[in-house]
C-alpha cells in the first residue's frame, strides 16, 4: 500500500471504472486528491498494479470516505478491509474524531465490510446514488468513532 497523488488520477479512474456502474473520471479524481485534508491511499494487486484505492478528507477534526474502489479480480482478498483501517488511522492520526462515509442501500458487501470495521449506521439519503437506468438508491450515512 502506498499514498495516493496526482499522477495517479488516471489509473485510479480505470479502477473505479471497473467497480461502479457511474465511475468518477481521472479530472474528479485529481480534484479530490487536489483538495484541503485529502489523502489516498492506492492497494497493489501481486503484480504491483493498482488494484484498489481509497480516497477521504479530513477536516475539521472529522473525516470522511469519499470513495473506496477494488477491481471485481481483486475482491475477497481484504483490500477494501486494510485501506479502509489504515485510512482510519491516518485520520486518527490527523486528530480526527469521526470517521463518515456514505454507501449505497443495495451494497450489502460494503455494507457488511463497514460494519465489520466499526461503522455504524446514523442516517440515510434519499435517492442519493443515480444509476445508469435513470433510477436511483438511498445511501446508508455511516459513522466510526476514533480516538475515544
Amino acid at each position: 500500500m502506498r499514498p495516493a497523488s496526482l499522477a495517479d488520477a488516471a489509473i485510479l479512474a480505470d479502477v473505479h471504472a471497473s467497480a461502479f456502474e457511474t465511475p468518477w473520471s481521472a479530472a474528479d479524481i485529481a480534484a479530490v486528491l487536489e483538495g484541503p485534508g485529502a489523502f489516498g491511499l492506492v492497494a497493489r494487486g501481486e503484480g504491483g498494479e493498482a488494484a484498489g484505492f481509497i480516497l477521504c478528507r479530513a477536516v475539521a477534526g472529522e473525516a470522511e470516505i469519499l470513495t473506496l474502489a477494488v477491481r471485481p479480480d481483486h475482491r475477497r482478498h481484504g483490500l477494501a478491509r486494510a485501506l479502509t483501517e489504515t485510512a482510519a488511522g491516518i485520520a486518527a492520526s490527523a486528530a480526527c474524531e469521526a470517521m463518515f462515509l456514505e454507501v449505497a442501500a443495495d451494497n450489502p458487501g460494503a455494507i457488511a465490510l463497514y460494519g465489520q470495521t466499526g461503522f455504524a449506521s446514523v442516517g440515510r439519503r434519499a435517492g442519493y446514488y443515480g444509476r445508469a437506468s435513470g433510477s436511483s438508491i438511498d445511501a446508508i450515512v455511516m459513522r466510526r468513532a476514533l480516538n475515544t
